[in-house]
């Protein structure tokens, strides 16, 4: 920590207010006068089309229920010459409104279904022209102009800029409830003033200029939002629809969208099955006829549908399986932009010490755990930030001296109050099911027991149950996975300022919020890295709020052989608009 505390102590100086969701704005800069920074138009070929997704959102693939659960019933059979490709999709979708959902599963079905501003380039994530063909951004950085091209939705009605304000504007409406709200809360003025019931609407700095032109404000120069925009928490979805159905617009009868699919058929817990969408802008270059995503809740299920040629992406390995997958040439690891972690309940006894939260999370030896565990290739982390350009994850501790590690946690357990664990209160690890997240409970549940001595519970709950509890704070210990929203530290740090919807471990500091909403305002570069390297440096190494595990590695089963279009990337990010067969 004391590399950066010169940038810390510069940042500090500033003085400005901390903005969140829920908390009053910093001080806000007028735009200077726009200089044009076209985007490139979108380009498609005959074989894979401009793609169109965060994991988001974004969380790790919650999937499974240990034991093999009966295999989802087959898809009618498929029309003569039609193109199906059937995915995996691990557990039933939260919800199929984006903005009512938070997870992986989430996120793949609403990128078939709808397309925002700003669409994902399936070779590297990178953001492409969506809704809109070509956008402009003022000299400081903080105003956005886009440029919509002429789409429609599914049922005909032109989509326009008054469209991306509805939509943005009842994602962040308290009254709508959404998990994600606090997201666009970092990004645009007024909008946690909005969110938080302090202002209303006309508070947030978004605008139509005209039909085909919509303009936003910024806290900030914000590097990484353009990658951002592609997240569900800035989708554009249908009025009319949702003015006329209310909350049955998703049902497939009544189902209104402007991705490349259309919703055909929603079978809860089994799966959702998507058409392709000829009023789509760019519905000549999209290939499949049919998506379907299954809902089943066994990884083991899955692969074994896989083998069997029941489907095409298995997005997941069950672990007893992995070493065989590596051998087949259609398995597809790569290293991805995720974390493992585990979240503490900091306002709840024991876990409400930071020397006990240090001395559990010193206990585990993560190299042990992906070595013996895993087993597919994760690098074992201290820190919630992967490494990526301009910035290196946070170092050991100790360095690779375990023993170290053990001595200085058995201390730190000793000064709080539990020398050996004795007194210390059972405690319970609170996980979505799933056969891998159980294997890892397990693993914890032992090194906490032989190396400081304390007895833990643990408490599987499948995924709607578990994101609920886990996002109001109902736990002492929690599985956490993150997959990054978009290609930069704050995708990580974001989350963890007070209040944010997704801290559920009620973290709170306030340097740490101060070094967070600085970072927004600065530009890119060294300083503006150093400032979330230190916020980092005190969420972990002071503070100890959470307890990585490892850095993730995709595990996906297809044949590209078959299938063109996919690609392996950081984000694992493969949107089905691209996706053909060879």
């Amino acid at each position: 920590m004391k590399k950066f505390l010169t940038v810390m102590l510069c940042v500090l100086l500033v003085g400005t207010l901390f903005v969140s969701c829920g908390k009053k704005a910093a001080t806000e800069t007028k735009a200077e006068p726009a200089k044009t920074v076209t985007a490139a138009p979108a380009t498609t070929t005959p074989a894979a089309a401009t793609p169109a997704p965060a994991e988001k959102k974004a969380e790790a693939t919650p999937a499974p229920a240990p034991a093999p659960a009966p295999a989802p019933a087959p898809a009618p059979a498929a029309k003569k010459d039609e193109v199906v490709f059937r995915i995996s999709n691990g557990a039933e979708p939260e919800s199929l409104d984006p903005a009512l959902i938070q997870g992986v599963p989430e996120h793949r079905i609403f990128e078939t279904l709808f397309e925002g501003l700003v669409a994902n380039n399936p070779k590297d994530a990178s953001p492409l022209p969506g809704v809109a063909e070509s956008w402009t951004i003022s000299d400081d950085g903080t105003q956005y102009t886009f440029k919509l091209r002429d789409a429609k939705w599914s049922d005909g009605t032109p989509i326009t800029a008054d469209d991306v304000v509805y939509s943005w504007l009842r994602e962040l409406d308290p009254n709508t409830g959404s998990p994600y709200a606090w997201f666009p809360c970092m990004f645009l003025k007024g909008a946690s003033e909005y969110n938080s019931g302090k202002a209303d609407k006309s508070a947030v700095q978004i605008r139509a200029l005209d039909a085909h032109t919509f303009q936003m404000d910024l806290l900030g120069p914000l590097p990484y939002a353009l990658g951002a925009l592609t997240h569900y928490s800035f989708a554009i979805v249908p009025k009319h629809a949702i003015e006329k159905y209310g909350t049955a617009w998703t049902d497939p009868k009544n189902f209104v969208g402007n991705g490349p699919f259309v919703l055909s058929d929603h079978t809860a817990q089994t799966s959702v099955t998507c058409t392709k969408n000829e009023a789509y802008w760019d519905a000549a270059n999209v290939k499949l006829d049919k998506v379907i995503f299954y809902a089943s809740d066994s990884d083991t299920t899955n692969y074994n549908m896989y083998l069997n040629g029941e489907l095409d992406w298995d997005t997941n390995v069950p672990p007893d399986q992995i070493k065989a997958a590596k051998m087949r040439p259609d398995f597809q690891s790569a290293p991805q932009l995720s974390t493992y972690y585990y979240v503490f309940q900091t306002q709840k006894a024991p876990t409400n010490d930071a020397r006990v939260r240090r001395a559990l999370s010193l206990a585990v030896d993560r190299q042990a755990l992906v070595d013996k565990v895993t087993q597919a290739g994760q690098i074992p982390a201290w820190g919630i930030v992967p490494a990526m350009s301009g910035y290196d994850a946070l170092e050991f501790p100790n360095g690779d001296d375990h023993e170290a590690d053990l001595s200085e946690a058995q201390s730190l357990l000793a000064d709080a109050g539990y020398p050996n664990g004795v007194g210390f209160p059972t405690i319970t690890i609170l996980y979505n099911t799933n056969e891998a997240h159980k294997k890892i409970a397990e693993f914890v549940q032992q090194e906490w027991k032989n190396n400081l001595g304390i007895n833990v519970v643990l408490e599987n709950q499948e995924w709607q149950t578990y994101l609920a509890n886990r996002n109001a704070g109902n736990f002492q210990v929690a599985r956490a996975g993150w997959v990054g929203d978009y290609q930069d530290p704050n995708t990580f740090l974001d989350m963890f300022i007070t209040g944010a919807g997704m801290n559920g471990g009620k973290y709170s500091n306030e340097t740490y919020d101060l070094l967070i909403n600085e970072a927004a305002r600065m530009p890119a570069g060294g300083d503006r890295m150093g400032a979330l390297k230190t916020a980092e440096d005190i969420m972990i190494n002071q503070d100890q709020a959470i307890m990585p595990f490892y850095y993730y590695v995709t595990l996906n089963m297809i044949d590209t052989n078959k299938w063109g279009g996919w690609y392996p990337n950081t984000m694992d990010y493969h949107p089905t608009k691209d996706i053909f067969k060879k």
